[in-house]
């Protein structure tokens, strides 16, 4: 029976595909007013601001390709029972291959209904037509699937529930500063093995694994170490 291998992925893994990060300098809530366009209230203020706000996040997304580190993720389907747990909004896990990707804060290439949560509709590169007079099929507007500030996080109990399975955890490009997703690292079961990927490590329990690389680096060493540990 193959190893659980859960991985928990943050920013840093898609800034080397030339994804804007967030919080760091120059990101993008430097450029725009964080709680105008992903929050709730904003979105009540002003729905055509979030919606091309989301959009344009969207046509950045489709310009751009999964890097080694997602690739790297994927190669280890082949030794282990992989689940990645991803902070992030883009496509670039599944791009790569990845089978298993559980989103906490939602999916950019996605958007829903107002009405019924359940109703999620898939975009393509095709079709990006969401503004704020878009409607679904049975004539509800819709909103960005997506996380806002201040939105329960619907993900994290099922992520939790991954992290206490895991035989092998590891972190990649997150700073660790953002929750609930940096708490999961408290559910980590006793005996586990844990690794921390980023080239700014926050700091971390005694036991962790730490590797100050980016995450194409960093996610090639860690297959050799897991590799050479089998």
């Amino acid at each position: 029976m193959k190893k659980k291998l859960v991985i928990s992925t943050g920013a840093g893994i898609s800034a080397e595909s030339g994804i804007s990060t967030f919080r760091d300098s120059g990101g993008l809530w430097d450029k725009y007013p964080v709680m105008e366009v992903a929050s709730a209230e904003g979105f009540a203020r002003n729905p055509a601001l979030v919606h091309e706000f989301y959009n344009t996040r969207r046509k950045e997304l489709i310009a751009v390709e999964p890097n080694d580190a997602h690739r790297g993720l994927v190669e280890l389907e082949d030794d282990y029972e992989v689940n990645i747990i991803t902070q992030n909004v883009d496509n670039l896990h599944e791009r790569a291959g990845s089978k298993n990707v559980l989103h906490l804060h939602g999916e950019l290439m996605k958007i829903r209904s107002m009405r019924v949560d359940s109703r999620v509709y898939e975009l393509t590169p095709d079709n990006l037509a969401t503004s704020v007079d878009t409607r679904d099929e049975y004539g509800d507007a819709v909103r960005p699937h997506i996380v806002f500030f201040n939105e329960a996080v619907p993900n994290i109990e099922p992520a939790i529930d991954l992290v206490q399975q895991a035989d092998i955890f590891v972190v990649i490009g997150t700073s660790l500063n953002v929750y609930p997703a940096a708490g999961l690292l408290r559910y980590v079961r006793p005996g586990a093995e844990v690794y921390y990927i980023d080239p700014n490590p926050a700091t971390v329990p005694t036991g962790v694994n730490v590797l100050p690389m980016k995450a194409t680096q960093g996610v090639r060493k860690l297959i050799e170490i897991l590799r050479e540990n089998k």
